[in-house]
């Protein structure tokens, strides 16, 4: 992004010399003589930082700063003073100031103060975007995401959701099969009864049986009443079975009925009962291998597999995680009562290294994990679970013994510049100087980088 800044300032040099410097940094710069003129500037909009003096005849700095945080409070401001003013610029932080910086001013200090500012800007807005979006139409019933994968799924499951035909989801455990499943329900006709869900792994035979199909008073010790089963429950609606892969044989045959013949009878029981029902299964097993190994009928696959769905894994289709971020801070933001803005880069960084075994699940206690243990307002490297953090690696410097410090300095800058494709902007953030401080070196040192080195380091 290209920033705006707004300096205000009415001493004529300090404000035109901060102008110059900040246009030499490829900012957008917009200067005002007075309070007055500037809160007029802002109030056009399209400013993304202002810098204001905090004395000044007519409104001062400290009613700017009041006027920014209450009507436009994204917009960071950073106050500039004289040392006679140092406990009125503190009292300013007090009340939403980014920072301050005493005259004269440092222009290297006052580089990177803006640098940090303009990075929690741009998270501010990218979160703010990020929420449009997911609040839009790149989400379906509580879908979230816009890769290539996600978009084909959410098409799949609009053309899907208005028919009676039986789905079959597969993916790995924690993708999201059940969201997919519950989608697709809400888009049915049949979404004003209650999805009916059954987890077939956690019953044993006897009991997933009488779960599905109900039981007759009787028919079994500690049977003393008659139970409907999740089929009949789920007549008129939907039933969804997941991993549908861990059932045995005996309770396959009776599935395969009811979706043949659309009837069944209890447990122990003489009665045949007629049920109108969509069935979406779910299953993170390959089936038509375990077909081949006898534990799953063919017949019952080609029954369930008239709709087949495969959710990929998290590591397939990170250009998701953004949104599924942004969606999950939102979510125990809300829950924890705080109000974190997002997720720094050395975290974000991370998280997309990371190949998340554990899929969207993972992904959701991490960041659970990370607004809980997060004491800023931003999601830091530290803030990560160790599993997640230690993902984003180290990498070294070998400096060799022998030389002086100034060489040190300049085998430093050099592979800093390398290991950033030459981007200045970002390699003097991460030394923490100016970015005329770093050219000054390159320039002493003869260190050759492209002209447009910047443009073609911007995607580091």
């Amino acid at each position: 992004m290209k920033f705006t800044i707004l300096i205000i300032d009415d001493e004529k040099n300090i404000r035109e010399g901060l102008a110059a410097n900040f246009e030499l940094e490829e900012y957008n710069v917009k200067t005002a003589a007075s309070g007055e003129e500037g809160l007029k500037l802002i109030e056009r909009g399209d400013i993304d930082l202002v810098i204001t003096d905090l004395r000044m005849n007519g409104i001062s700095g400290e009613e700017v700063l009041r006027k920014v945080t209450a009507e436009t409070p994204g917009i960071p401001v950073i106050i500039l003073t004289g040392h006679g003013s140092i406990d009125s610029a503190v009292d300013a932080m007090r009340h939403g100031a980014y920072d301050f910086l005493t005259k004269p001013l440092n222009l290297d200090q006052l580089d990177m103060i803006v640098k940090r500012a303009l990075e929690s800007r741009e998270m501010s807005l990218q979160h703010q975007q990020l929420k449009k979006e997911i609040e839009g139409e790149n989400v379906l019933s509580g879908m979230i995401g816009k890769s290539q994968a996600m978009l084909k799924i959410m098409e799949t499951i609009k053309k899907a959701a208005s028919s009676k035909a039986n789905v079959l989801i597969t993916g790995e455990s924690g993708v999201g099969k059940e969201v997919v499943a519950r989608a697709i329900h809400e888009l049915s006709p049949r979404k004003n009864k209650t999805m009916i869900n059954v987890h077939c792994a956690a019953l044993s035979e006897t009991l997933l049986e009488s779960e599905l199909f109900g039981h007759e008073k009787g028919a079994f010790t500690g049977a003393d009443h008659l139970q409907k089963g999740r089929f009949e429950l789920a007549h008129g609606s939907t039933i969804f079975l997941d991993e549908i892969g861990e059932i045995n044989q005996n309770v396959q045959i009776k599935i395969l009925r009811v979706l043949a013949e659309r009837k069944f009878e209890r447990v122990g029981g003489e009665q045949t009962i007629e049920v109108d029902v969509r069935v979406i299964a779910a299953t993170n097993r390959n089936l038509e291998e375990e077909i081949k190994k006898g534990n799953f009928r063919e017949d019952l696959y080609f029954r369930l597999n008239v709709i087949h769905i495969h959710v990929p894994p998290l590591r397939e289709r990170k250009d998701d995680l953004p949104l599924l971020m942004a969606s999950f801070l939102e979510e125990f933001n809300r829950e924890n009562s705080r109000s974190i803005k997002g997720v720094d880069s050395r975290a974000k960084s991370a998280m997309f290294k990371y190949d998340w075994p554990g899929n969207i699940r993972e992904l959701r206690n991490c960041m659970e994990s990370a607004v809980v243990m997060c004491s800023g307002d931003e999601i830091g490297l530290d803030d990560l679970p160790p599993s997640i953090s230690r993902s984003a690696g180290t990498e070294s410097i070998v400096i060799p013994l022998g030389i002086t410090l100034d060489e040190a300095d300049k085998v430093i800058v050099q592979q800093n510049l390398a290991a950033n494709r030459n981007n200045k902007s970002k390699t003097a953030e991460i030394l923490g100087i100016g970015r005329k401080t770093l050219q000054r070196k390159i320039v002493d040192w003869g260190i050759e980088t492209p002209e447009n080195a910047d443009e073609l380091g911007d995607n580091v």
